[in-house]
């Protein structure tokens, strides 16, 4: 009896949450992680109330809904994890802000940063905890990477972050313009988030892409990022190669890379790095980091602080991007 009491103890006391869609990220990587936390998804809406009852049924959730705004209003909650299209971020972390509930969105959180900036705003305005879900920052060997970087190297001079992938369907709405897809959107974003974490906000962007599908989006760019001290940072993102997730920090002292680094495979990682002379490589035990941004988020909001991927940093991110994506479309350097 003890036991059953302690175990409906820690669930009242977890944070209940509802999923406006049934996206593949959410299947994939969203519900796992809350399986494995403290937490619960209570409700999920789906276009289709009939995909939301599949889900519901494989995951043991309570609620479905029909209608995002369905579940907004109705669904016994306190916060939403947000997997629509990017076009729609905006929209729906806004009308969940309004009643009142805290929101997790996922990356990008608009499709730009003056969109970024309103959103940012108005769930300030309504006291409304918001998060941007940049799950690998979560990773500790991410946070490893970073703090090798900021503590162990000496004048970094460059950082390059690559994010591709095979998109091999040709109707996906990562290759709609009306919902900001592109390969910049989809994955660069984590390469630009990267070279930020490491070398700060830039002063000039430079960007190129490629649209092989005829879609209207890139589905290749690199770009550049320059700083005032003459660091770099390089972006690669991509729809048309293998999968490549890496990058690499180089400093007068020494390096540091990661593989896999993003949407990481289960299983051991590793992080390599020569400092000082010092050659080494480490191991990371197997994390669900989408667990671990669920608890950051979830304890952000009991303590009343502002998570780490917060939307001021979301804003600083889509300038970026902004930039990146202007100078490929003008073809020149675009100052930030």
């Amino acid at each position: 009896m003890l036991l059953e009491y302690l175990y409906v103890f820690a669930k009242h006391t977890g944070m209940d949450f509802g999923v406006l869609s049934t996206a593949g990220i959410a299947q994939k990587a969203f519900l796992p992680g809350i399986e494995a936390s403290g937490h619960d998804v209570t409700a999920i809406a789906s276009r289709d109330e009939a995909d939301a009852r599949t889900v519901a049924a494989e995951y043991g959730i309570e609620d479905t809904y029909g209608d995002y705004g369905d579940l907004i209003a109705n669904a016994d909650v306190d916060a939403v994890y947000v997997p629509l299209p990017n076009a729609l971020h905006a929209e729906w972390t806004k009308r969940a802000a309004d009643a009142g509930l805290d929101v997790l969105c996922e990356k990008p959180l608009a499709v730009d940063a003056a969109e970024a900036s309103d959103v940012v705003d108005y769930c300030a305005e309504r006291d409304v905890t918001l998060m941007e879900a940049f799950m690998y920052q979560y990773h500790p060997r991410t946070e490893r990477a970073i703090a090798l970087a900021r503590d162990e190297l000496e004048d970094v001079r460059s950082v390059a972050a690559t994010f591709k992938y095979r998109l091999d369907r040709t109707e996906d709405i990562r290759l709609s313009p009306d919902l900001a897809g592109g390969s910049l959107m989809d994955v660069g974003c984590y390469a630009v988030s990267l070279v930020r974490q490491v070398l700060g906000e830039p002063e000039r962007a430079y960007a190129s892409t490629t649209d092989t599908r005829d879609a209207g989006v890139d589905t290749e760019l690199t770009g550049v990022l320059e700083y005032a001290d003459g660091a770099t940072g390089r972006v690669s993102s991509g729809f048309d190669t293998r999968g490549v997730q890496r990058y690499r920090i180089e400093a007068a002292n020494g390096w540091v890379e990661v593989e896999n680094a993003f949407d990481v495979p289960d299983g051991e990682l590793q992080l390599e790095y020569r400092i000082d002379g010092r050659r080494g490589v480490e191991t990371f035990d197997p994390v669900d980091q989408f667990r671990l941004e669920i608890d950051h988020f979830a304890d952000r909001v009991a303590a009343g602080r502002p998570p780490r991927t917060d939307g001021d940093e979301a804003i600083a991110n889509m300038r970026a991007l902004d930039a990146l994506s202007e100078s490929a479309e003008r073809g020149q350097p675009v100052d930030l």
